[in-house]
């Protein structure tokens, strides 16, 4: 297991002009979270589901990964072994920046997946229905790969166990609603970042090493150098 773990958030893909739930004007703002994004949803409202994530493909085509995605990249290639990226972020920014092996928590935008036999692909930016009309294993109905609000996230075991190695955390761009990043600052942990805009009343700052309130972009730079700093034998 990796000795750093940078986990990040929507702040991170924000920069790269990509919309979260919570962003007003932006793609979520007219939909119901709970009739497109919420367990059960595909069995009854399934087209306007997918219909929902085509369009969310289609937004992230033309998106160009950001500074702190290209940087994360390098370190990471650096140290394969000793760095893990963890993401809640369901976009490719990470990976159309060279990054390997990033834990996707929530999911990944470009795969689909059937709920019955397991099948999984990654269809680009594509709609569904341009890929497949059904799953080729099976013929059953096909969804995106994401975790919707109130199903299980399997991928939280992953994250657990590179938590029980950890010597170094750095959380960059979230908020801490979604998973409560401040849990994490215990066991082995003997340095860590905290990398946001602005304070989170779901984050207490004060548990954190080093806080950095400031663009993802811009911090970077100092995030890399005390990954390197720490890493050193």
């Amino acid at each position: 297991m990796a000795k750093v773990i940078i986990f990040s958030g929507a702040g991170v893909s924000a920069e790269s002009g990509i919309s979260t739930f919570r962003d007003s004007g932006g793609l979520w703002e007219n939909y119901k979270i709970e009739e497109i994004c919420y367990a059960g949803c595909l069995d009854w409202n399934y087209e306007a589901t997918i219909g929902f994530y085509d369009k969310r493909r289609e937004e992230i085509k033309d998106k160009k990964p950001n500074k702190a995605h290209s940087e994360i990249s390098k370190i990471k290639e650096k140290y394969p072994t000793e760095i893990a990226v963890i993401t809640q972020n369901v976009d490719d920014m990470f990976e159309r920046a060279g990054c390997r092996d990033v834990l996707h928590l929530h999911g990944f935008l470009p795969e689909v997946r059937c709920e019955s036999c397991g099948f999984t692909d990654n269809i680009g930016y594509r709609k569904l229905r341009e890929a497949y009309e059904n799953c080729p294993q099976c013929s059953n109905k096909l969804r995106p790969n994401i975790v919707f609000f109130a199903e299980q996230a399997p991928k939280y075991q992953d994250l657990y166990n590179e938590l029980q190695d950890c010597e170094m955390l750095v959380v960059i761009g979230t908020s801490g609603n979604v998973i409560n990043t401040d849990a994490f600052l215990q066991g082995n942990i003997r340095y860590s970042i905290l990398n946001n805009l602005e304070k989170s009343s779901a984050i207490n700052d004060e548990l954190y090493s080093k806080v950095l309130y400031k663009k993802a972009t811009v911090a970077i730079d100092k995030i890399v150098n005390d990954i390197e700093e720490f890493l050193k034998p």
